[in-house]
């Protein structure tokens, strides 16, 4: 029986989430190198094996030493080098199939000089997200990069490597669309531009609400969709997976009624769920609430939403039709805003058959 925040996992609605990406990389001729960094899970990755996948990304050199010594071979970390971990990052390169991401000098002159084990080397490129990244268009900065990598004998460049995240601020499926036109365009012509002294350069993209809408990815030599294994309540809302793809939901117990506002207050806070939020309607909320049955969910009816977290409490506000159909202590279903950040607070899953999935410690 369920008595505390709990995430759940429906392993059916994962495996087909697993299952129709990779076939969309595999119709593309491009290699699925999914990232780890939101299910964390050792049991959860082995479900990828099954549909042929066998290079993944990480997002740490943590991560990139957990999934090694669960016997994954071919390794990306797509987050700039930090030069601290060389020690770790030659230690991995000495067993496995590394590959880092570099966006400065800096970095690449400190690894080249520390490094004994070669690692594959992906420039970060900016195609109009903002957060970091050499821009696409500075071809400039990127020949003074490449410079360096020219002569470079642990570094070994690869491509160019870019997230293209700015789909999450779209309001439409077009709009998605038009960013991975763009990026694509972009890193073409950089691939292009720079072909005479790099003629095997590849172009990695990464971005589960344009992987999961689009169906073409000619031109790109892998796809790195992460949050695309769950989905989540912001996946749902850009329009790239319906709410039934979904593939997790927290359980969160009811400990106190306020019907007068049409509000309960259910153990399941930020420490659970991270404070990531939607505006719909002019309103900010941080998760659907749905009716859960003892291990499953039914997104059949929207009962309300969680409208205010602080450490430990949720603060659902019910729609009026269902305020008198909760009780102290049942058990709500809330689909999460960011199924990423909620799984690594929780450090682990229970699914649809109460088998218990541990996560990277």
């Amino acid at each position: 029986m369920l008595t505390q925040p709990t995430l759940l996992l429906n392993k059916e609605k994962c495996l087909a989430n697993i299952e129709r990406m990779a076939n969309k990389a595999r119709e593309s001729k491009a290699v699925f190198r999914p990232h780890f960094k939101t299910h964390q899970s050792a049991t959860i990755g082995n479900w990828f094996r099954d549909y042929g996948v066998e290079c993944i990304t990480v997002s740490s050199v943590k991560m990139a030493v957990y999934f090694a010594e669960q016997g994954w071979s071919d390794i990306s970390i797509a987050f700039p080098a930090n030069i601290r971990e060389w020690p770790v990052i030659n230690m991995l390169a000495a067993k496995i199939n590394l590959n880092i991401v570099v966006e400065s000098q800096e970095t690449i002159l400190f690894l080249e000089k520390h490094l004994s084990h070669p690692v594959g080397t992906y420039i970060k490129t900016d195609t109009g997200y903002g957060r970091t990244g050499i821009p696409a268009e500075d071809y400039a900065a990127m020949q003074a990069l490449l410079k360096p990598l020219k002569t470079c004998k642990n570094l070994i460049f690869i491509g160019f490597l870019c997230h293209a995240g700015h789909t999450y601020e779209t309001s439409s499926p077009s709009e998605i669309q038009s960013i991975l036109d763009s990026s694509r365009q972009q890193l073409l012509a950089l691939k292009t531009f720079m072909a005479h002294d790099f003629p095997l350069i590849q172009l990695s993209y990464g971005d589960t609400p344009s992987c999961s809408i689009a169906n073409n990815f000619e031109d790109f030599d892998e796809l790195r969709p992460g949050n695309c294994v769950f989905y989540d309540d912001t996946q749902a809302s850009l329009g790239a997976c319906s709410i039934d793809d979904i593939a997790v939901a927290m359980a969160c117990p009811v400990v106190a009624l306020h019907p007068e506002r049409h509000q309960v207050i259910v153990h399941g806070g930020a420490v659970h769920f991270s404070k990531d939020s939607l505006t719909k309607n002019g309103k900010i909320h941080y998760g659907t609430v749905i009716r859960l049955n003892d291990l499953h969910w039914d997104t059949g009816q929207t009962l309300g939403h969680i409208t205010k977290l602080s450490q430990e409490h949720g603060t659902i506000t019910l729609l009026p039709e269902h305020i008198n159909q909760v009780k102290i202590g049942d058990m709500l279903a809330i689909l999460p805003i960011h199924s990423c950040l909620t799984a690594n607070l929780m450090k682990g899953y229970t699914t649809n058959t109460n088998e218990k999935l541990s996560m990277m410690p």
